[in-house]
């Protein structure tokens, strides 16, 4: 069976198993402390242009988000997400378990809005009885969307004017930055990125990564004290040189947008694939994820040889499937899947 299922079936890239063997045996401190997580800090801050952000490495995409989350808000405040949104529908309550609330409203293409954020947090003070419900304190994003969707920078500019205005900050979930990166319809560098966002992450676990993100701090009020509620949340990474390593590799030579953008090429040509089919799409994905609507018949054939995953279903009983390229995806295996859609 050939996996198409998600972005992180597979281990990490050669060039860390490569780094991690030949640097296996040297000694160095602990909880990211060391000089491979010096380097990998200093590759970033240079690769967004902000020579004062921190930079902190996290083992997963769920950890990352309720440690940024749980250290910005306080007990009665809560964090502002699309309804599709990461935090509000696949991290079991972790959110939650932080005692904050996930305030989920709806969106368009998987994207919250500038003027619906505006006017949820205008509506929450206008109510007599404001101090009787959660406070939004904080708005949270991805980057891609859960549905593989793009913000324009026009929309996140508009999203932070917003933040700003209320002054609360904006927090982008990058645990596929590099494929939204590559999208042919994005028009934002990872430097806009750190312009607009008051913290955000750059996803490794699921672009090329054995695992970990590394968290990118621009808001001065986080700053402070953020190792703590590291620690606290039981993140603070013993062998912390096995993420700093997997990064410093990552962003040297820009291997990391490399092989993102492969990764996009692949899921494009997957996509086109379908659509000269004849197979409609479900949303306007331009990136690694791509969501077919199949009748069960012609997933029944694709899923003898290609695993994938379920998304929902139509009215009309067609079911929405995603398929999935990653970093590793094979071009023999591309077109292996290509032309088992064209069999169709």
């Amino acid at each position: 069976m050939i996996y198409f299922q998600c972005d992180y079936a597979e281990g990490g890239h050669p060039s860390i198993l490569k780094r991690l063997v030949e640097t296996n045996l040297e000694q160095t401190t602990g909880y990211m402390t060391d000089e491979y997580c010096s380097k990998a800090r200093e590759l970033i801050k240079k690769a967004v242009g902000k020579d004062n952000a921190d930079v902190h490495f996290i083992a997963g995409g769920t950890q990352a988000n309720l440690i940024v989350i749980s250290s910005v808000l306080r007990p009665y405040q809560g964090v502002i997400s699309v309804c599709e949104g990461h935090v509000a529908g696949h991290e079991t309550g972790a959110i939650e378990a932080t005692g904050h609330k996930v305030l989920a409203i709806a969106g368009k293409d998987g994207k919250l809005r500038a003027e619906d954020v505006d006017k949820y947090i205008y509506d929450h003070y206008e109510n007599a009885s404001f101090e009787h419900t959660v406070q939004p304190a904080m708005v949270y994003i991805s980057f891609p969307t859960e549905s593989g969707t793009i913000y324009t920078k026009a929309e996140l500019e508009a999203l932070k004017a917003v933040t700003k205005k209320w002054n609360i900050p904006l927090f982008v979930d990058g645990a596929r930055l590099g494929y939204g990166l590559a999208s042919p319809e994005c028009d934002i560098t990872i430097r806009d990125m750190a312009d607009i966002a008051d913290v955000f992450y750059i996803g490794g676990t699921k672009c090329g990564a054995l695992f970990g993100e590394a968290v990118v701090i621009n808001w001065e009020p986080m700053k402070k004290d953020f190792r703590y509620n590291i620690k606290q949340r039981g993140a603070m990474f013993a062998k912390g040189r096995l993420l700093g390593l997997q990064f410093e590799t990552l962003f040297t030579d820009d291997l990391y947008f490399k092989i993102t953008r492969h990764a996009v090429e692949q899921a494009m040509q997957i996509r086109n694939a379908f659509q000269d089919k004849g197979i409609k799409m479900f949303g306007t994905s331009s990136t690694n994820q791509q969501f077919p609507i199949l009748t069960k018949e012609q997933k029944a054939v694709l899923d003898k040889d290609f695993v994938s995953e379920v998304w929902g279903e139509t009215e009309d009983g067609k079911i929405i499937t995603r398929y999935c390229t990653s970093w590793a995806s094979t071009d023999e295996n591309v077109k292996k899947l290509i032309d088992a859609i064209k069999s169709l």
